[in-house]
């Protein structure tokens, strides 16, 4: 195995590079994956932009990925090489009162593959032997680079607690808001309406399970809400998006006594205009999601084996992973393409 390997590494931001580095190797607690294929998030452009915190520069960007176990560290574990893998990568001490409560994502300590440790824009990653999941046969490497975002919005979906017969409103239809989309028919929902302004984006929604697919800019989304709701408004709204204007919209367009989920990762410094009257009046729910980890990987994985989640129908781009810097600028601009991924090995 070479000694070098080749990876997307952000140095300031604004600054990404594809860099010529040292192939990792894994600690005692550590096994040494080979990246197969890996996802461009939007998490990812934020991070390269400099609004989403990334402390440890320069860093190796990319945290939804599957590969094969290539090299174990010391510590005994029933992982073996050449088994196919996901890997959780939220990476927590364990012993805080906030993993005690089994709730890692707010551990002081708490580090993220791609975020704080190097990612899987790589040809090689580490990862923790705690958190790698084997792949059942069923699953291909290819549809399991997708279980990362899927746990991500199975989590969501399990705060927000959608139930059998309800309208979901999900603003944004992009990859995550088309995953919500297939999880909330999963889950029973009587009427699914997504709201987006590309049409390509709209027809990909109604086939991830989307009943109503409304173009934002030259329809009147509170009214045909209301035409569709008996004039209440939806039980649930998804903000997807993680701007501002969609976010004091969802907050509009809910129902009384409605719940918002706030997904959509807007900028760390962004504030929007919210009267504390709204949410009393209203007496609405409003609940956050960040990341997926625990029983949400397991779930996702089972998901994609049972084809009960197809993420072919989102993934419409693969490239090689040396454009990798090219595809991650591309976001920002580019909303022909829903979902890339990089094909690594």
């Amino acid at each position: 195995m070479s000694k070098t390997m080749l990876a997307a590494r952000l140095h300031a931001a604004g600054d990404l590079r594809m860099d010529s580095i040292e192939v990792p190797t894994p600690k005692s607690d550590e096994v040494l994956i080979k990246v197969h294929r890996a996802g461009i998030c939007g998490t990812d452009l934020h991070i390269a932009k400099g609004n989403f915190p990334a402390p440890n520069l320069p860093l190796t960007l990319g945290h939804e990925f599957s590969g094969t176990i290539v090299g174990l560290g010391s510590a005994q574990s029933s992982l073996a090489i050449g088994a196919k893998v996901v890997a959780d990568i939220n990476i927590a001490c364990d012993s805080c009162e906030f993993c005690r409560k089994g709730a890692k994502l707010f551990c002081p300590e708490v580090r993220q593959l791609g975020v704080h440790d190097a990612g899987a824009l790589a040809e090689f990653v580490v990862a923790p032997i705690k958190n790698v999941y084997v792949l059942p046969d069923s699953i291909s490497l290819d549809a399991a680079a997708y279980v990362e975002p899927l746990a991500c919005a199975i989590h969501g979906q399990d705060r927000i607690g959608i139930r059998a017969g309800e309208t979901i409103l999900i603003i944004g239809g992009g990859p995550m808001g088309l995953a919500h989309a297939a999880l909330a028919k999963l889950h029973g929902a009587a009427q699914i309406i997504i709201s987006e302004p590309d049409p390509h984006r709209r027809e990909i929604a109604k086939k991830m399970g989307a009943d109503i697919a409304i173009d934002p800019i030259n329809e009147d989304l509170a009214a045909i809400l209301k035409s569709k709701t008996n004039n209440i408004g939806p039980d649930v709204v998804i903000e997807a998006v993680g701007s501002i204007p969609t976010y004091e919209a969802s907050v509009a367009l809910v129902r009384r006594g409605g719940r918002i989920l706030a997904y959509g990762a807007a900028p760390q410094d962004a504030s929007m205009q919210l009267r504390p009257f709204d949410i009393y009046a209203k007496e609405l729910t409003i609940v956050g999601s960040y990341a997926g980890t625990y029983d949400t990987w397991p779930r996702a994985i089972n998901l994609i084996a049972a084809e009960r989640f197809n993420p072919a129908h989102i993934v419409d781009c693969i490239r090689p992973l040396s454009e990798a810097v090219e595809a991650i600028k591309s976001l920002e601009s580019d909303r022909s393409i829903v979902k890339i991924h990089i094909q690594v090995s």
